[in-house]
């Protein structure tokens, strides 16, 4: 039997992939917006970051139904537990205010043409002052980024429309 350990909240779709290549189809299922995957740029850039936990905010899928379709069909027995936290999403914070918005990047040419906007996007963060917010907008929720801006102490709120994310970013107080 493959290993269950691999497929967690915290696995690398990469990983997952690695490990398991028919799960492929799988996840582009429950989570088409992974369709691009088969882009060999996106193959090596987001799937080696974005997380199962991350690609289940993404497509909006319930966590631990992602996870146990998974093990499912990767022929792993018996179905786990996982909690869903969407801490990213849903009604508009105090601190949004959009006449804060300072900077707005639309990165879905860039998506499109295979490249990342990851390190643009860090580096405006760097500059932000208190109080200015930075809008990102995409066209899947972009948590691998929202996960490193928080993990360096910035504060995230997306709101999502359709084909169309809007990711805001402001340094915390």
């Amino acid at each position: 039997m493959k290993n269950a350990k691999l497929i967690t909240p915290d696995t690398k779709v990469s990983t997952l992939l690695d490990e398991f290549p028919e799960l492929e189809p799988v996840l582009i299922e429950m989570a088409p917006e992974f369709g691009k995957l088969k882009n060999p740029i996106l193959r090596k850039t987001v799937a080696k970051v974005a997380t199962l936990s991350q690609v289940a905010k993404i497509g909006n899928i319930p966590l631990g139904d992602m996870i146990n379709t998974l093990r499912r069909a990767a022929g792993i027995e018996g179905d786990v537990v996982v909690s869903d936290e969407d801490a990213d999403q849903g009604a508009q914070p105090a601190w949004f205010n959009a006449n804060q918005i300072v900077d707005t990047l639309d990165a879905r040419p860039m998506l499109e043409a295979g490249e990342h906007p990851l390190g643009i996007v860090m580096a405006r963060l760097k500059t932000l002052q208190p109080n200015e917010i930075y809008e990102l907008l995409t066209p899947f929720l972009p948590a691998p980024m929202i996960d490193k801006a928080r993990q360096q102490g910035y504060r995230v709120w997306s709101t999502t429309e359709g084909e169309l994310a809007q990711t805001y970013f402001t340094v915390k107080d």
